[in-house]
């Protein structure tokens, strides 16, 4: 009678059912939760996830970083694959088991083993990628544009509207630029914030030089500094910022035309600053600037999210504090 009301067991319910006799029993699967803790190229501690817990909430330190960190480098080393996915919110450890009636979300992030320990890209680091490439092709789009300007003829209708507006495109490239710079991945925490100074430097030498040299003439700022080298002492440290940005993108992935930047940018600057070149050699520069920056700014889309990210397990580990540090050293030295 009891089997009659229960029915014939299910093929799949027969299939666990022998798994489990036959097989050890496997250690118990987790559920993901979203990841908090996170790696920001704006000075907050990058995240590294913890694949081996599902944590709670709770608020972030670097020994709760470093717990993580520490636990899932020894731990990925002697576990199975099929059971090491499972990531967390930075606090408190809980495991939760997944019953036979629900399966785990679906997850197709690939885990990448950094020199700290594995980890993934999560929506966040691309959200931050696209508004890196965005900031710089904002900057490539308004330089191109306002340099058109000095291949168009006099009296062109498309000319003067630009040289009419050309400061607002000066303001949004270097705005693109400062936005880039924010977001932008390097290992080196000085070498980055060196490069947003030689920004912050450049933008106020422009808003300094606009009010006190270019307004009182009526002339846009541009326009004042191509008629006066000598004001490049005070924007160039925003164009030396953009060259340390594309040196960068030509040595960290040998990009051709970021290379060529990076003498185009300072030799046709310090051409006009000193007046060794003549006008048809800084249009030739200029032209070939323009393309460049184009080619490269739309080339960065083609690289896959990662390469701007870097090593993310790199960024967990400068976050953590000395001791800290040396002691994880030690632990994956075992």
């Amino acid at each position: 009678m009891l089997s009659a009301a229960i029915g014939p067991p299910k093929p799949r319910a027969m299939a666990i059912l022998l798994s489990s006799v036959l097989a050890p029993t496997p250690p118990p699967r987790f559920k993901r939760s979203p990841i908090n803790f996170r790696s920001s190229p704006s000075g907050h501690k990058p995240a590294f996830p913890g694949d081996r817990f599902a944590i709670q909430e709770g608020p972030c330190s670097a020994s709760s970083a470093y717990r993580t960190l520490s636990s899932y480098s020894a731990s990925t080393s002697s576990s199975s694959p099929s059971y090491s996915r499972a990531s967390g919110r930075i606090g408190s450890v809980r495991c939760e088991a997944v019953g036979e009636g629900s399966q785990p979300p679906f997850d197709d992030r690939t885990v990448y083993q950094g020199i700290y320990g594995p980890w993934t890209v999560d929506p966040s680091d691309v959200r931050e990628v696209i508004l890196y490439r965005s900031g710089l092709v904002t900057a490539a789009s308004s330089f191109v544009i306002a340099a058109s300007a000095a291949f168009l003829p006099e009296g062109n209708i498309l000319g003067d509207v630009i040289k009419q507006d050309i400061d607002f495109l000066y303001i949004i490239g270097a705005g693109g630029l400062g936005l880039s710079l924010l977001l932008i991945h390097i290992y080196v925490t000085p070498i980055k914030r060196f490069l947003q100074a030689l920004w912050a430097v450049g933008v106020f030498g422009s808003v300094g030089t606009y009010l006190t040299l270019a307004q009182p003439l009526d002339e846009s700022l541009v326009r004042y500094v191509i008629d006066n080298p000598a004001a490049l002492w005070y924007v160039g440290p925003l164009f030396a910022a953009l060259t340390g940005l594309v040196f960068k993108e030509g040595l960290c992935y040998g990009k051709l035309e970021a290379g060529i930047l990076t003498f185009i940018i300072p030799g046709l600057l310090l051409g006009h600053l000193t007046g060794l070149l003549e006008n048809g050699a800084k249009l030739s520069l200029l032209g070939l600037w323009m393309a460049l920056f184009v080619l490269f700014a739309a080339r960065k889309f083609q690289q896959p999210i990662k390469d701007d990210i870097g090593d993310k397990s790199v960024f967990m580990f400068n976050a953590l504090p000395e001791e800290e540090k040396k002691a994880l050293l030690q632990k994956l030295e075992q």
